[in-house]
């Protein structure tokens, strides 16, 4: 005789976490990513050079890419759910007190050093890294919609802090961007984020416990070769290798633009307001690149997907620069930034999905948190890297052809790496053991 049946929720909770997950994307990388409009009223104002005033950007860049391995393993111990709303609380008091700026040494400090550690307790390669456990067979899906929520942050965020620069100005937009994270995201926070569906006694994308009796048959997804119980084991395999240099490069072609996107499209004759506009409508196209990354990748596979948003990232680059090196007078305008913005929309964000949920699907999700560190630990390297060189490069040249040229050029080589990785031999969604009986659908 079958037991009582359990009231099932009708809406697996673990949809409330990527909601509430989306939106905490949405104020926090959406904020930080508004920096690119603050950069040419604080020269103004201060007289700092390009190279001075991206400082900032290149310290946070270092800072994020040091302390998110150490951020990763407190989320592996803890479950994150208090490291996410420190985080929140952390982000939203250092863009306040970024108003206060006076001196390129606190500018450094504030949003280098302690909005950088803040952000990365709320990062997103966190957040997809709980998002890990709430779901299997739709992981890419849910992780390429909290890559949406930062997306349409961009979308959202950087006009908003445009519009609220030249209404008021740029002291006061660094509040209103704080004052949003304190009111809105860190409730949101505390009521709705939950660390695992264990702690709710539920399982991973809402499936019936097997132990229930619950009818199974077939075969369920059983561990990949190369799942790992420490976080040094990943460093003895390739697909660690290729996915975290691949990895590197995607950092240095995406916070390149995140500091200096707006002010080179400044200098090829465009305004302050039609150049964050571009910016935001670029950020915010990547909703679709995200999302349509998770899900073909929960369909199809993660890695050739991979290697061709790389391929389209890069050609967008080349869209961008060669125009004006040849002469191509059309293209080294203002449309031939729209169609970069376009091509880059649909490319900036998608890699996120990509890259957590195959990391997720050969290294298990046992020490997820801290693999997830390490390898924005790698892309960091890229971004820091890439942030400075644009920045001297230019107030030596006068010009980002060259910085640009060069990321762009970079990015086939990382379509090759991710292109490269044996999928089907480590990721556990290749790998199926027998189940008493029935199939759990996974």
């Amino acid at each position: 005789m079958a037991g009582p049946v359990k009231n099932k929720p009708r809406i697996f909770y673990g949809w409330y976490m990527v909601a509430a997950l989306m939106f905490i994307a949405l104020v926090t990388t959406g904020a930080r990513n508004a920096f690119g409009v603050f950069v040419i009223p604080m020269e103004e104002e201060f007289g700092w050079n390009r190279t001075t005033v991206t400082a900032a950007g290149f310290i946070g860049a270092v800072v994020a890419g040091v302390i998110q391995p150490f951020l990763g393993r407190i989320f592996d111990a803890t479950g994150g759910r208090k490291i996410v709303i420190l985080g929140l609380i952390g982000v939203g008091v250092t863009l306040i007190l970024l108003s206060l700026t006076f001196h390129i040494i606190f500018l450094v400090l504030m949003f280098g050093v302690f909005a950088s550690v803040s952000a990365g307790g709320v990062s997103i390669n966190n957040t997809s890294a709980m998002l890990a456990r709430w779901f299997r067979r739709r992981r890419a899906t849910v992780m390429g919609m909290n890559a949406a929520g930062a997306s349409l942050g961009g979308m959202v965020m950087v006009p908003f802090a445009m519009f609220l620069l030249q209404a008021t100005s740029w002291r006061l937009t660094w509040v209103a961007l704080g004052v949003v994270i304190l009111v809105l995201a860190v409730p949101l926070a505390f009521f709705f984020i939950r660390e695992s569906p264990a702690k709710l006694g539920l399982q991973p994308d809402g499936d019936e416990d097997p132990a229930d009796g619950s009818p199974t048959g077939g075969c369920q997804r059983g561990p990949g070769p190369l799942e790992a119980d420490r976080w040094t084991q990943p460093f003895r395999s390739a697909p660690f290798w290729q996915v975290s240099l691949s990895y590197m490069i995607c950092g240095s072609t995406t916070y390149m633009l995140s500091f200096h996107f707006v002010p080179y499209a400044v200098d090829r004759g465009v305004s302050q307001t039609l150049a964050a506009t571009i910016m935001g409508v670029m950020l915010g196209l990547n909703v679709f690149g995200s999302l349509g990354a998770g899900l073909l990748a929960d369909r199809f596979g993660r890695k050739n997907l991979l290697a061709v948003v790389y391929l389209l990232r890069g050609s967008g680059y080349m869209i961008l620069i060669l125009p004006g090196i040849l002469g191509l007078t059309l293209l080294s305008g203002t449309f031939g930034l729209w169609i970069f913005a376009l091509v880059m929309g649909f490319s900036w964000w998608a890699t996120l999905p990509l890259t957590a949920s195959l990391t997720a699907d050969v290294y298990g999700t046992r020490t997820l948190g801290t693999m997830s560190g390490i390898s924005f630990a790698f892309h960091q390297i890229g971004a820091a890297s890439s942030v400075l060189f644009a920045a001297i490069l230019y107030d030596i040249t006068g010009s980002y052809t060259v910085p640009f040229l060069a990321v762009g050029l970079l990015l086939f080589p990382a379509a090759f790496s991710a292109f490269s990785v044996k999928e089907r031999k480590y990721s556990s969604r290749y790998v199926s053991t027998p189940a008493a009986g029935a199939a759990t659908g996974d």
